[in-house]
């Protein structure tokens, strides 16, 4: 593995009446396990179900029915903690979250507050390339999801669909250490960027499958430096946590619009109030939702159901041997085996999927040129016509003839676009396409030779120009591509100009 080093981000700050302020983040990020059943019933997690469907008797709490845990899913867990690098427990337990409301059967949750599966981890949030930070991971926990109420479809009735609840849900708790909106999107970037790489969430925001809470408090420059020297929280100020936000766009605006309501209470001699908001992105505004509760708020106690969950290390070494390549170390050896750029590497290691195609493209070819092509031909018409890798027209093999002919000089770099375009749209074999539509380049000195004659005593008066202001050589090269169907060698064609010129 080769190590990239990284500088840390500047710190944001916020322009207030008074003081400059500093921003610290914190980060609850709820992953809903990638598994074909729940984490204490068989029932299916297919997502767009009739609703109540996926709904097995303990699920719906119907008396006398007891949990039985999902094995799979805490092999997720274990899998999800070893790919941020965390510590791993072997001794968890789970324990009942008390909390009434109608989507939640049986009036608590089951989560772990004192005894979590996965330990201290860390992320490596990239901003640009060499800018970094280092954001630590505090703890993982397992849990089941609640239910889903719908308040739109009747005017005076609320319907509940159960669909969800039970479902297996990661939550995955930062350390105060993200410093701006835009690390704090990275940082759920980041964070689903590894979890489809291990197969443990698809990171779906939009399905729900994935979404995050954001912990927000302000203090001035130096307050948060003494918090990490002394680990005291009194040096930072309140904070106030943003339920539910599913959108990168939406965290950044809620984070700042967030900071400047606590800067203008902070500097008017009031005092933030610990709270649950919710971000209105019409209004473009937090809003109280409820006082933030406390552990004991919940009366949590151990599940009696459950007993406790031990792992053998052995089991977790398994788990261990079989990750994949995860996105930092493939970075890391794109930069190394293929010679790119740290920027080109994050472009083509952002998903599992286009990394692979890359893979496959640049497998015995010039590691770069492959780059260039996958990245600006490819990922810009995919983009263009809203698709992703996944469903490209062309292949990473059909790609490769493309780059294969480049590199034997049979076509030029003009002529492989329109290629490119014609395999794209029809596919086909590239070779077999320029051979049977005559798109060879012209490498034959002598017709080239010809036809730069040709057009140099056809334009006499370009010729003295050229000869006084050596730039206009162009024109001529332009010329000649013209004439040949854009089929001459333009290396010989720049050569026999320039040589003709300085006759």
């Amino acid at each position: 593995m080769l190590d990239l080093t990284y500088d840390a981000p500047k710190v944001k700050t916020i322009a207030g009446a008074k003081h400059d302020w500093e921003l610290v983040i914190g980060m609850e990020v709820h992953a809903q396990v990638q598994s074909k059943s729940k984490l204490f019933s068989g029932a299916s997690t297919k997502f767009g179900a009739e609703p109540n469907s996926n709904v097995a008797f303990v699920d719906a709490a119907m008396p006398g029915m007891l949990p039985v845990i999902n094995a799979f899913c805490v092999e997720q867990a274990v899998r999800t903690g070893l790919g941020l690098k965390a510590e791993i427990n072997l001794f968890s337990a789970f324990d009942r979250k008390n909390y009434f409301y109608p989507d939640l059967p049986q009036g608590y949750q089951i989560s772990q507050l004192y005894h979590p599966i996965v330990g201290e981890g860390e992320i490596i949030v990239d901003m640009e390339p060499g800018i970094a930070r280092r954001v630590r991971i505090e703890r993982i926990h397992l849990e089941q999801d609640a239910g889903k109420s719908i308040h739109d479809m009747d005017p005076n009735m609320s319907f509940v669909d159960l669909n969800r609840t039970g479902v297996a849900l990661m939550e995955i708790v930062s350390r105060p250490d993200i410093r701006g909106p835009e690390e704090a999107a990275a940082f759920v970037v980041k964070l689903r960027q590894i979890l489809r790489y291990l197969g443990t969430c698809d990171g779906n925001m939009q399905s729900g499958s994935m979404r995050a809470d954001v912990n927000v408090s302000i203090c001035l420059p130096g307050a948060y430096e003494k918090f990490i020297e002394t680990g005291d929280f009194s040096h930072l100020g309140t904070r106030c946590e943003i339920k539910n936000m599913n959108s990168m766009r939406f965290i950044q605006q809620a984070i700042e619009v967030e900071a400047k309501r606590q800067i203008a209470i902070v500097e008017a001699g009031g005092k933030v109030d610990q709270e649950t908001r919710l971000y209105d992105p019409d209004k473009g505004e937090t809003r109280s939702m409820r006082s933030k509760e406390e552990a004991h708020d919940y009366r949590y106690f151990p599940d009696p159901d459950l007993l406790p969950l031990e792992i053998e290390q052995a089991w977790v070494d398994e788990i261990a041997a079989s990750l994949p390549e995860l996105p930092d170390e493939k970075k890391a050896r794109f930069v190394k085996d293929f010679g790119l750029s740290e920027y080109d590497a994050s472009v083509l290691t952002a998903d599992v999927d286009s990394a692979s195609y890359f893979e496959a493209v640049a497998d015995g070819r010039d590691g770069k040129l492959a780059a260039n092509w996958v990245i600006n031909e490819l990922f810009g018409r995919l983009k263009a016509d809203e698709k992703d890798i996944t469903s490209s027209p062309i292949s990473p093999a059909q790609l490769g003839g493309v780059i294969d002919l480049i590199k034997a000089d049979t076509i030029s770099g003009k002529i492989a676009k329109e290629l490119f375009e014609i395999v794209y749209t029809e596919g086909g074999d590239p070779a077999d396409i320029v051979e049977a539509r005559g798109m060879k380049q012209v490498t034959d000195t002598g017709a080239i030779e010809a036809a730069v004659d040709q057009i140099i005593a056809d334009n006499p008066a370009q010729v003295t120009k050229a000869k006084e202001n050596p730039k206009l050589a162009g024109w001529f090269v332009g010329q000649v591509m013209k004439a040949t169907g854009g089929k001459a060698n333009p290396k010989a064609v720049n050569e026999l100009v320039a040589k003709k010129l300085a006759e």
